[in-house]
This record gives structure tokens, sequence and C-alpha cells, in this order.
């Protein structure tokens, strides 16, 4: 009998140091124990974020004050990638000394039963952060070599000379970022016809303007009803009945929720593991956190799930967590998009007056040799002046970000927000002038 039985090795990992430490007896169940970290570290916003920030410096290489052209080594940055992932690895695995790992495949036969290859494991409580799944839509030949998903596309060691990428969520317009700005030649399909499409509109027109002038060729409407791999490269068909032949196409059309972990009726499950506010399951003493749970598909989210059901079974009250402040971002090029707390389109919706402060980069002399001409700062307040979100597109709009999260959670009125003197020069005196402006 175990005190926490913690399956799935991701973030989920993080909660099972704090009980460890605090002297709970732990086991940890991962299919693949040399994937301790998750998707997020080993095919993930880790490497992702690695190749672009290494083909940001390709991109920059092609102003006009440069002379000469580079290219990206693929071979090599593949290398450095492994190399930093299993020493990453390694890391976590150290953290986890006083943890119980156990390899294999975890099922939930019962309130309190963990079966893993045929052995059976009890804990007072469970808690699950068996993460996603790369979503294939019906009709695409998934192969994992001509057709890739994000799982695989990190792990490519030579760029393709052309690429279509189906999808633009985070995935698809990253990879995007990524594959224009090293070089390849890059389409990117949307079923629909808008990108951003939670964000404010002018944030949404920008952001079309910034991959368009990246050169990736960008076609709304034309949802897919058929890709295969042949011997010229991938055909694609779309439901119109047009055609596009490219060597490598990437589906980056969602992840599903991993869900086979639970092989009881104790445990709600629709298209994700049913949780309240706690992220306690429909049976007492069992929780998931992370994409399983269907709330936030984001590996910090995951992690402050996991440390706050811990800290709830450790005894700790702490606080629910409020979702809404947690922060989102896009890591895009040159400019990256970031929202936290409530925006335009939520407060539309929900019918709740609201005062808005836009704040244009091209104001700031920076936005010129950044090009960040097309960014802005946005930030929400009700009608009392409480903050109530904000949304960025600027370059590392993630960093910047930051003091709208924290305006957030401690609660903040313009007045108070406003006495903070942002440097110059920076893109953060936008955010202290879109204080001023509410």
């Amino acid at each position: 009998m175990y005190d926490i039985i913690y399956i799935g090795g991701g973030l989920n990992y993080a909660g099972a140091v704090i009980a460890a430490k605090k002297g709970l007896k732990v086991a940890l169940i991962e299919r693949s124990l040399d994937q301790l970290g998750g998707v997020c570290l080993h095919k993930g916003c880790i490497p992702s974020k690695m190749f672009l920030h290494y083909a940001q410096t390709v991109l920059q290489s092609r102003e006009s004050i440069f002379k000469g052209e580079i290219t990206l080594d693929m071979q090599t940055l593949f290398n450095k990638k492994t190399q930093l992932i299993d020493a990453a690895t390694k890391a976590v695995a150290r953290q986890c000394k006083d943890i119980e790992l156990i390899e294999g495949e975890g099922h939930i036969t019962a309130p309190h039963q963990v079966s893993v290859n045929g052995t059976l494991y009890e804990g007072r409580h469970i808690i699950i952060g068996t993460g996603s799944s790369a979503y294939i839509p019906e009709g695409i030949n998934y192969d994992r070599k001509h057709i890739l998903s994000s799982d695989d596309v990190l792990d490519l060691e030579s760029l393709p000379k052309e690429i279509a990428i189906y999808g633009v969520g985070a995935i698809g317009l990253e990879m995007a970022s990524f594959f224009v700005s090293a070089g390849v030649k890059t389409t990117l399909i949307s079923r629909g016809e808008d990108l951003l499409r939670e964000a404010h509109p002018r944030i949404q027109n920008a952001m079309e303007k910034q991959i368009e002038a990246l050169g990736i060729t960008y076609m709304k409407s034309s949802p897919i009803s058929k890709a295969v791999a042949t011997d010229q490269g991938v055909q694609i068909t779309f439901d119109q009945g047009d055609s596009l032949y490219t060597e490598k196409m990437l589906v980056a059309t969602g992840r599903s929720p991993n869900t086979a972990v639970v092989a009881t009726d104790a445990i709600s499950v629709n298209k994700s593991i049913r949780t309240d506010a706690h992220f306690e399951t429909t049976a007492a003493g069992h929780y998931a956190i992370g994409d399983c749970n269907g709330k936030l598909q984001l590996a910090h989210a995951a992690r402050a799930e996991a440390l706050n059901v811990t800290m709830r079974i450790l005894g700790k009250e702490p606080n629910a967590l409020n979702l809404d402040h947690v922060v989102k971002f896009i890591h895009t090029l040159p400019m990256s998009y970031a929202t936290v707390g409530q925006n335009k389109t939520m407060l539309d919706a929900a019918g709740i007056p609201f005062h808005e402060s836009i704040v244009p980069l091209n104001h700031f002399t920076a936005s010129a040799f950044h090009q960040a001409n097309n960014g802005s700062m946005i930030v929400y307040a009700d009608e009392e002046g409480f903050i109530l979100g904000g949304e960025i597109l600027a370059p590392d709009a993630e960093e910047l970000i930051a003091p709208v999260a924290m305006a957030l959670a401690g609660e903040m009125d313009a007045t108070l927000a406003k006495k903070t003197i942002m440097a110059h020069p920076t893109f953060s005196e936008a955010l202290e002038r879109a204080y001023f402006r509410l």
C-alpha cells in the first residue's frame, strides 16, 4: 500500500518529488522510464523552443545589414537537442531518487488499485497524469515518415525542401515559423477562416500579416479529406476536390486526452477524465491533472495542478487554482503571442463591461529593428479599474506577459499597477503606458 501512486511521469513527477520529501511512500508509474519528464521535455515545448531559438538567428541574418548567408545545420541541431534532453532526463531521474519508479502501462482496475504488467499496486491516493496524444483526423494516412505528428517532427535529422502543415493552433504556427525561417518552403493549411480566433481582432490581423511576411503560403478554409504518402511525396486532397503535393506533411490538428488508464466505472470519463475544481475525479481520493483532464493543455498548468493536488493530500489546504490566470502563449517568429486572464472575446461573450487599453509597439523606436511594427500591448480592466487580463503580440511576449499575470494574482487595479516604472528602451514600457491609459 502506497500513500500516493502517480500514473504518468510527465509534470506529475513534480508532485511525486514533493510527497516523497515529506516522507510519504510514493510510486510513480511511467510507460517508458526514458521518457521521464513527459512530452514537453522530450517531444514538445523544450525541443520546439530550442529549434525556434536557432531559427530566429537565421531569420535575423536575412536583414539587409548582413552580408552572406547562413544555413541551419539540422543534424548538429538534432544532436544538440538529444544531448540537452538526455541531460535533463537524468536530472529528473535524480530528483526521483526517493520514489519507487515502475515501468509499464498502468490501469486503474478498481478504486485504489492499479495494474501494471499483471502486478497489482494499491494506493490511498492516485494521481493520474497521462497527458495527451496527437489527434490524426480520419482520412490522413499517418506513417511517421512522410506524414508526421508533433511527436515526430522534432526528431527530423535533416530539413525537407518543403512541408505542408495542417492546423493553425500553437503547434502549427510555431512549426511553420521554424521551417520557413530555416529556409523550407512552407504551406500552412487551416480548416477555418481565422488565426487565433479568440484573440483581439487587431492581433489576429497582425499575426496573419506576420506569417505572410515570412513567406508562408497560407490556405484558409481548406479542410483535408485525404492525405497519403506516394513516390512523389505526400498527396493531399481537399474537401473541394483539388490536390497538393508536398515532400512532408505535419498534422497539427490538436491533441486528445489519454484516458485508457481508467478501467473502472468508478471514474467518469467522457472525452477526458472528469474532475472537479480540485482535480478530484468521481472516485474519492483519485485525481487527474494535466492534459488528461481536458481543462488546459499546458505543461506549466499540469505542474501547478500536480503540486496543488499533492499539497491538498498533505493537508495543506491550498486554494483552488484559477486556470484563467495561467499564461498561454504561442512562440512564433519574429513576434510571439501571449495572453492571461480575460480578453475582449471572452468579455464580450459574457456581456461584462470593461475598459480596453491598446498600445501599438510602433510607438516605440525599438520596434523598427525587432520586426515588431505590427505588435500590440493590450490590457483589460473592469469598471472599477481592476486588471482583468492582457494580450501581447511582441518579441518574447511570453516573458512580457508576466507582470500582467502577477497583477491578476495580486488583484491589482490600474492605479497600483501604473506605479511600476519600466525600463527604457524595452517593450515593457508599452505595458506601463497601457496601464496609464486604462
